[in-house]
């Protein structure tokens, strides 16, 4: 949203950090799937941001897209969001065995490294950050997830935060 997250600061002695912003319904939408190679267990990271909620259609959109780019089949391991189970559902039925599926435990979200993206995203690299429009968030978050996508290590230490064994 267009609200800051805000977080703890530093401010000279005195001149307390104030932030302007008003009451901003204006939201962005974003998707995201961490891979994990079967053989060199090499990370990559790949979203899509929406200027409205993400429906069914615009997951299975981003599923499709990833298994194109990959070019072998996947498995892919989500939460119990219903957007997600409907998805999987067609998923299924469209592509078969090129796309295995499982279902983290629900409310479980310590488990899905994929969450740790967004707190990163969210706590770390957008902290205090007060966009002006959209547009301006979608550009910082484009940033930040680009950036995060080349730390090969920070993505690994996503799983290790769910003790997931890579």
């Amino acid at each position: 949203m267009l609200q800051p997250v805000v977080r703890r600061t530093w401010a000279p002695r005195g001149q307390t950090p104030v932030q302007y912003s008003w009451d901003r319904r204006d939201r962005l939408s974003a998707i995201s799937a961490i891979t994990v190679s079967p053989q060199r267990r090499r990370l990559g990271l790949y979203f899509d941001l929406q200027d409205r909620n993400i429906i069914t259609e615009d997951f299975e959109r981003f599923v499709v897209a990833l298994l194109r780019r990959l070019g072998r089949p996947i498995i892919l391991v989500m939460d119990r969001w219903q957007v997600h189970r409907s998805a999987a559902r067609r998923l299924r039925a469209r592509f078969g065995r090129r796309v295995s599926i499982e279902l983290l435990p629900a409310y479980a979200p310590e488990l899905n490294p994929d969450e740790q993206v967004w707190r990163h995203t969210k706590y770390a690299d957008l902290a205090n950050f007060l966009p002006a429009d959209v547009q301006d968030l979608r550009h910082a978050v484009r940033w930040s997830l680009g950036s995060t996508r080349s730390q090969h290590d920070l993505l690994r230490s996503f799983f290790e935060h769910a003790k997931l064994k890579l």
